[in-house]
C-alpha cells in the first residue's frame, strides 16, 4: 500500500486515486507532518510513502510538477552549535535522499516570500513546509519515500497570491505520476 501525504485538501482533493493509495491530510508545518506521518505509518503499515503539495521555486528552472530528490531543513539554525541546516546532538543526516533524480528541496516552518542567500548557497531549488519531517518520519521507520511537488509561486513579494491562483493546479499531473507509480511496481500496494 501506498501512503499519500498531502497537507491541505485544497493541494489535492481529489478521491480518484489508484488502487492501493491511501490518502492523508497532515497539516501545515513539520510538526503536522512529522506527527501525522509517524501515525498513518504506524496504523497502516504502507510500502512506500508518498509526499505531494505545492513548493515555490528558488530557481528559475523549476516548473511544473517535479520530484524531489534531497530536502533539508532551511529554519534549524542552532549556531553555533551547528551548522545551519544541522539539528544539534542528533545523529540524523542533515540531508535526506529520495533516491530517485530530481530537485533539492528545502524545508522550513514559513511561507517563503523572499529568498534568502543561504538557500542559494545550498543548491536549493523549491521550498516546502513539510518535506523534511515526513522524510525523517520514514528513514526511522526504514520505509521508502517519495516526493512530488507542484510550483505554485516565485517564492517571492508575489507567492501567497499566486500560490492561492494556483494550490489545486498540479492535482491531475499528481494522479498520472501516481498511476505511473503502480503499473511500475504493482507489488508495493499489496
Amino acid at each position: 500500500m501506498i501512503l499519500l501525504i498531502v497537507a491541505l485538501d485544497s493541494e489535492l482533493s481529489s478521491r480518484r486515486l489508484p488502487d492501493g493509495v491511501q490518502l492523508i491530510h497532515c497539516g501545515v508545518g513539520k510538526v503536522n507532518a512529522a506527527l501525522a506521518t509517524t501515525a498513518a505509518i504506524a496504523r497502516l503499515r504502507p510500502t512506500l510513502v508518498v509526499n505531494y503539495g505545492t513548493a515555490g521555486a528558488v530557481s528559475a528552472s523549476a516548473v511544473g510538477l517535479l520530484e524531489v530528490a534531497s530536502v533539508i531543513q532551511r529554519d534549524m539554525n542552532a549556531e553555533p552549535l551547528a551548522p545551519r541546516g544541522v539539528t544539534p546532538f542528533d545523529a540524523s543526516p542533515a540531508e535526506l535522499q529520495s533516491g530517485f533524480a530530481g530537485v533539492r528541496c528545502a524545508t522550513g516552518d514559513s511561507f517563503v516570500t523572499n529568498v534568502d542567500p543561504w538557500l542559494l548557497q545550498q543548491r536549493v531549488d523549491i521550498v516546502d513546509m513539510e518535506l523534511f519531517a515526513i522524510a525523517l518520519a520514514c528513514q526511522r521507520a526504514a520505509l521508502p519515500w517519495r516526493a512530488f511537488k507542484f510550483i505554485t509561486d516565485a517564492a517571492d513579494g508575489e507567492a501567497a497570491g499566486h500560490w492561492n491562483e494556483r494550490v489545486g493546479h498540479g492535482e491531475e499531473l499528481l494522479i498520472a505520476r501516481l498511476s505511473q507509480i503502480v503499473a511500475e511496481a504493482p507489488q508495493i500496494i499489496g
